[in-house]
């Protein structure tokens, strides 16, 4: 799985400091969330986003390869910081098909304990470096 700096750095896709993968306001037509539908979805049915990636944000929330850090940003490096240790939660980001708006912002980061199995819970695979 990416870390959780990848996910943040190809969810933004070019757009560095908007709120959310497609610029600054929520949109119903780009994603998934606060119950427009009654369970996941398959992912490409909205237009890719900037980097050519689906489904960045709403549908399911993403679990990354980070342990979750409250202070995970003002104690890491700036450029690529590699994750923090092992604890006892996961980062997850994205947004969920259930879940509010906010949740769907990019900066937005929740954790969750790895043993939990939930309907609005996924991960993405990724290979290469960017």
């Amino acid at each position: 799985m990416p870390t959780e700096a990848k996910w943040e750095y190809e969810t933004r896709g070019g757009l560095a400091g908007k709120g959310y993968p497609w610029g600054d306001s929520v949109d119903s037509n780009k994603a998934y969330y606060d119950g427009c539908v009654e369970e996941p979805r398959a992912v490409g049915i909205y237009a890719a986003k900037g980097y050519g990636l689906y489904g960045m944000a709403g549908n399911v929330y993403e679990w990354w390869a980070d342990w979750y850090d409250e202070n995970y940003y003002s104690n890491l490096p700036v450029k690529n910081p590699p994750g923090s240790g092992p604890d006892s939660s996961r980062v997850l980001r994205g947004g969920s098909w259930n879940y509010p708006t906010n949740d769907l912002r990019v900066a937005t980061r929740l954790n969750s304990s790895p043993t939990y199995k939930y309907s609005y819970y996924g991960f993405r695979c990724a290979s290469g470096s960017h």
